[in-house]
C-alpha cells in the first residue's frame, strides 16, 4: 500500500446515502423498529439520571463544595449544545452508531474507528462505575431492611476495600437477561424506572427543601474555579444517556423526527433534576460531609429526619435507578459495536441478529461479560474519569462533524437545524475541551494506552477489512 492509497485510507468517509442500506452480512436479519418519541425520551433519561445524582455526588462535592451546582450548571450547557448538534446530525444520519457513524460521514474511517473506540470506553467503564455504585445501595437497603450487611471484601472492587464486587456482576448478569429479550422489552422496564426513580427525587427535593439550611452554602466555592472545573470534569460521564438516545437510530419510529425530539426533551428533564437535588443535598448537610459517604442520598435523608421509611424509599429508588442506567448504557455498547461490526471494522459475529427477538445476541454476552470484569476489580474513582474523557472526546467530534457536514454535504434534508450556526457547534466544542483539561494526568496515560491498543486493531484488522475497501475513490 502506498502512502497516498493509505492516507486515502483513512479519511475516507462512508457515503450518507450508506446508512440507510445496511449490509445484512450473511443475511442476517435488520435490528426491529420498535421505538416511539416517549420510549425514545425515557431512554436518555434513564441513561443519564442516575450515577450523577445517587453516587458521584459524594465524590464531586469534596472537590467543589456548595459550588458543585454550578459545576451541574457547566456540564450541562456543554451537554446542551452538544446535544443541539446530536440533534442535527441524527436527524441526517440516523444509524444505531451515534457519534462512531456521525465521524465515518464526517471526518473519514480513522477517526471514526478511533470515536467508536471512545464510545465503547465510555460505555463499557461507565457501565462498570455505575454498577460499582449499585452495591453502595444494596448494603444500604440491607441493613435497613436486615441489619446485615455484604462483607466489604464481597461490596467493593479492589482498591476500594474490597476483594471483589459481587453485587456489580449480579446488576449486569439481570440487565443481560433483559436485553436478550429483546428491545421492546428493554425499554418497557426502563420507562418503568425512570418513573419511579422521578417520583423518588422529587420526593427528596420535597423533604430536604423544608430544612435546607443556607449557612451550608458558606463558603460557597472553598475551591475556587479550579474545583468547580474539575468537579463539572468528573460528572459529565453522567450526560452519557444524550448519546445513548442516538445509538437506538435504526430501531426508532420516524427517526428523523423523534431522534432530535428526544435528545432534547431528555436534556431539560436530566439538568432541571440534577440542579435541584444537588441544591436539595447540599443544603442538608455541611458540604465537608459528603467525602466517603456511601449511598449518600439515602444517609442524608435519614440523618436529616430520623425516619426509616424516607431513607428506605430513597434506597430502593437508586437501586431501581442505577438499574435502568446499567440498562441502557449496555444496550448502547452493543449498538456501537454492531455498527463498527456493520462497516466491516470489528468481526463479524458482532452484527448477528437473532432472528425471533432481533438483538444482536452473541454481542451482548460479549458486553456484559467485560463489563462485569470490568466493575468486579476496578475502582470506582478510575472508572469515573476515564468515562467522562470518552464521552467528552465523542461530544467534542459531534460538534465538529456538524459543521463539516453543512459544508460538504449542505443540501441534505435535516429534520433540525443548530441555530447561530457555526457559532454553538464552535462552543460546544470548547466547553468539551474545558472540561477534558480539568481531568487528571492518570486519566490521560490511560487514555493514551486505550486509543494506542485501538490503532493498533485498526491497522492490523480494520484498515483491510473496511466495507469501504471496494468502493470508488
Amino acid at each position: 500500500m502506498t502512502v497516498q492509497s493509505l492516507i486515502a485510507s483513512l479519511v475516507r468517509c462512508k457515503p450518507v446515502v450508506g446508512f440507510f442500506e445496511p449490509d445484512e452480512g450473511d443475511g442476517d436479519p435488520p435490528l426491529a423498529r420498535s421505538f416511539g418519541l416517549f420510549q425514545l425520551t425515557m431512554l436518555g433519561v434513564g441513561g443519564t439520571i442516575g450515577t450523577g445524582i445517587f453516587i458521584a455526588l459524594t465524590t464531586a462535592v469534596p472537590e467543589a463544595g456548595p459550588a458543585v451546582t454550578v459545576s451541574f450548571v457547566i456540564a450541562g450547557i456543554t451537554a446542551a449544545l452538544t446535544a443541539l448538534c446530536y440533534a442535527e446530525l441524527a436527524s441526517v444520519v440516523p444509524a444505531a452508531g451515534s457519534s462512531y457513524s456521525y465521524a465515518y460521514a464526517t471526518l473519514g474511517e480513522l477517526a471514526a474507528f478511533l470515536i467508536g473506540a471512545c464510545l465503547l470506553l465510555e460505555y463499557g467503564v461507565s457501565a462498570s462505575a455505575i454498577a460499582v455504585g449499585w452495591g453502595q445501595y444494596l448494603n444500604e437497603l440491607l441493613a435497613l431492611t436486615t441489619g446485615w450487611r455484604i462483607p466489604e471484601a464481597f461490596a467493593n472492587p479492589p482498591g476500594s476495600g474490597g476483594v471483589v464486587n459481587f453485587p456489580a456482576v449480579v446488576l449486569i448478569g439481570l440487565c443481560l437477561i433483559l436485553l436478550l429479550r429483546g428491545a421492546r422489552e428493554s425499554t418497557r422496564a426502563n420507562t418503568v424506572l425512570v418513573i419511579a426513580k422521578l417520583l423518588v427525587l422529587a420526593m427528596f427535593v420535597a423533604i430536604e427543601k423544608c430544612a435546607s439550611a443556607i449557612a451550608n452554602f458558606r463558603p460557597f466555592a472553598p475551591k475556587g474555579m479550579i474545583g468547580i472545573g474539575s468537579a463539572a470534569s468528573s460528572i459529565f460521564f453522567s450526560y452519557i444517556g444524550i448519546d445513548a438516545v442516538a445509538t437506538a437510530g435504526e430501531e426508532v419510529e420516524n427517526p428523523r423526527r423523534n431522534l432530535p425530539l428526544a435528545i432534547i426533551f431528555s436534556l431539560l428533564i436530566v439538568t432541571a433534576a440534577y440542579i435541584l437535588v444537588a441544591i436539595a443535598a447540599i443544603g442538608a448537610q455541611s458540604w465537608t460531609s459528603f467525602a466517603g459517604q456511601e449511598a449518600g442520598l439515602s444517609v442524608i435523608l435519614r440523618n436529616l429526619t430520623g425516619l426509616g421509611w424516607p431513607s428506605l424509599v430513597l434506597t430502593l429508588g437508586a437501586i431501581a435507578s442505577i438499574f435502568s442506567v446499567t440498562l441502557v448504557v449496555l444496550y448502547g455498547q452493543t449498538r456501537i459495536l454492531y455498527a463498527m461490526s456493520q462497516d466491516g471494522l470489528l468481526p463479524a459475529f458482532f452484527r448477528k441478529v437473532d432472528p425471533i427477538s432481533k438483538v444482536p445476541r452473541q454481542n451482548s454476552w460479549i458486553v456484559a461479560a467485560g463489563v462485569a470484569l470490568l466493575a468486579a476489580v476496578v475502582p470506582l474513582d478510575v472508572l469515573i474519569n476515564l468515562t467522562s474523557m470518552g464521552t467528552l472526546i465523542a461530544f467534542a467530534a459531534v460538534s465538529v462533524g456538524v459543521i463539516i457536514l453543512r459544508h460538504r454535504r449542505p443540501e441534505l434534508p435535516r429534520g433540525y437545524r443548530v441555530p447561530f450556526f457555526p457559532l454553538l457547534p464552535l462552543l460546544s466544542a470548547a466547553f468539551c475541551l474545558y472540561l477534558i483539561a480539568g481531568l487528571p494526568r492518570d486519566t490521560f496515560l490511560l487514555f493514551a494506552l486505550w486509543i494506542g491498543a485501538a490503532c493498533l486493531i485498526y491497522f492490523t484488522y480494520s484498515i483491510h477489512r473496511s466495507g469501504l475497501k471496494s468502493l470508488p475513490r
